[in-house]
C-alpha cells in the first residue's frame, strides 16, 4: 500500500506544524494546563487556517476533506501536544455529524465549529456495556420528542462543549442524539487525570431533547444491521480508534526525537550516553515501535475510509527512562509526552480487549494470502 501523502495532505501538514511550532510555547502550555487544558487563542488561531474545518465540508465553511487529511493534522496535534480538544470535536463528534447529520444539523453545528466558536464532543465510554454498538443508555419517545436515561463516562470537554453526541439504545435499535450539558436533567462530574485534560462523568435522568437532536433522524437500525444508527456508531468507534493511534504516532515520534537529541548532548562519565550500546539498542527499539505503530495506524485509516472491515506505550517508558531524572522534571518537556502517551494508550479500552476483539475478528476469517 503507498503510504505517501498527497501535495494537499503535506500542505495541511506543513501548515498545522508552522502554527503550532509557533504558539504551543511552554508558557502557554503552562497556562493551559493550569486551567482546563483548552487553549482558546490556539483554537481561534487553526479555525483561521481552516484547519478546524478540515473534514467540514465547503457548503459549511471548511476544506471538505475527510478523515485521512484530519489525521494529518492530528499527528501534528500530538506532536506538539496541543491543548485544544482535537480528537473529541473534529474526529470524534464532527464526524458523526458529517457522515450522519442531516443538512440542517451539519449547518448548525459544523459551521461554528470551523469557525472556532463551538466546541463538540462525542460520549463513546459507557459504564452499563462493553459493546460500544450496545450503548446500555436509554432513549424513549416523548411525543415528537425523546427521553434520554444512563449515563457516560470519561467525556473529553464536556464542561465546554455545545452538544455531547449520546449514542443510545432506543426499542427500533441505536441512535445517536444532539445533548445540551446543560440542559435539565444533565449531571456533569469532572474528572482528575494526568494529563490535565478535562474529562467528565456524564448522567442523564430523563434529559428530554427535541426530535432533530437525533442525528439523521435515524434510530431503526439494530446493533446487527449494517446501516442507521448502529453501523454509524460501529463505524465512529473504529475512526475514533485509528484517530487516537494517529494522534500517537504524533506523541511518539516527537518523544523520540527530544529523547535522541537528550542522549546525544548528556554527558556521563566523560561521554553523551547516546554513545553507551544498552541506550542505542533502547533507542532502536523506540525507532522500530514507531515505524510499526504508523503503518498500522494509517493502515486502519485507510482502510475505514475505502469502507472495509478493520479488525505507543514502550516508547513513551523508553523515553521517560532515557532522560533520567529530567524524565520528572516538569519544566523539562517529555514528561507531557508520557503522559499524553498513557493517556492516548488507555482511551476507549486498554490493549487486551482490544487483542480479545481481534481475535474474534481473526476467528471469524482466513489470512487474506489463503482467501
Amino acid at each position: 500500500m503507498d503510504f505517501r501523502f498527497s501535495d494537499e495532505q503535506n500542505a495541511i501538514r506543513d501548515l498545522a506544524r508552522g502554527i503550532l511550532a509557533k504558539e504551543v510555547t511552554p508558557e502557554r502550555l503552562k497556562a493551559a494546563e493550569a486551567r482546563d487544558r483548552i487553549d482558546d487563542a490556539l483554537w481561534k488561531t487553526l479555525a483561521e487556517a481552516n484547519l478546524l474545518g478540515v473534514a467540514v465540508s465547503e457548503a459549511q465553511g471548511g476544506m471538505g476533506l475527510g478523515l485521512l487529511e484530519l489525521g494529518v493534522l492530528l499527528e501534528e496535534i500530538g506532536r506538539a501536544v496541543a491543548p485544544v480538544p482535537a480528537l473529541a470535536a473534529l474526529a470524534q463528534a464532527g464526524l458523526a455529524i458529517a457522515s450522519v447529520g442531516t443538512e440542517a444539523q451539519r449547518e448548525r453545528w459544523l459551521r461554528p465549529l470551523a469557525a472556532g466558536d463551538a466546541i463538540l464532543t462525542l460520549a463513546l465510554v459507557d459504564p452499563g456495556s462493553a459493546d460500544p454498538t450496545r450503548p446500555a443508555t436509554r432513549a424513549r419517545r416523548d411525543g415528537g420528542a425523546w427521553r434520554l436515561d444512563g449515563a457516560k463516562r470519561l467525556v473529553p470537554a464536556a464542561g465546554r462543549a455545545a452538544r455531547v453526541v449520546v449514542p443510545a439504545a432506543t426499542d427500533a435499535g441505536v441512535g445517536l442524539f444532539l445533548v445540551d450539558p446543560a440542559a435539565a436533567g444533565v449531571a456533569l462530574t469532572a474528572q482528575r487525570t494526568s494529563t490535565g485534560e478535562p474529562l467528565f462523568d456524564v448522567t442523564l435522568d430523563g434529559v428530554r431533547v427535541d426530535g432533530d437532536a437525533l442525528l439523521g433522524d435515524d434510530a431503526a437500525a439494530k446493533p446487527s444491521e449494517s446501516s442507521g444508527g448502529a453501523a454509524a456508531l460501529a463505524w465512529l468507534h473504529d475512526a475514533s480508534i485509528a484517530a487516537l493511534c494517529i494522534t500517537q504516532v504524533g506523541v511518539s515520534e516527537r518523544a523520540l526525537e527530544i529523547t535522541t537529541g537528550y542522549v546525544r548532548e548528556r554527558i556521563q562519565f566523560g561521554v553523551p550516553i547516546g554513545s553507551f550500546q544498552s541506550v542505542q539498542h533502547r533507542a532502536a527499539d523506540c525507532w522500530i515501535d514507531l515505524q510499526a505503530m504508523r503503518w498500522t495506524a494509517w493502515r486502519v485509516a485507510v482502510r475505514l475510509v475505502e469502507g472495509q472491515d478493520v479488525g505507543g506505550s514502550r516508547i513513551a517508558n523508553a523515553a521517560q527512562h532515557l532522560h533520567g531524572g529530567m524524565g520528572v522534571d516538569v519544566d523539562y518537556p517529555i514528561h507531557r509526552y508520557f503522559l499524553w502517551s498513557k493517556a492516548l494508550e488507555l482511551s476507549l479500552g486498554g490493549a487486551t480487549p482490544h487483542l480479545a476483539r481481534l481475535g474474534r475478528a481473526l476467528a471469524r476469517s482466513q489470512p487474506l494470502e489463503l482467501a
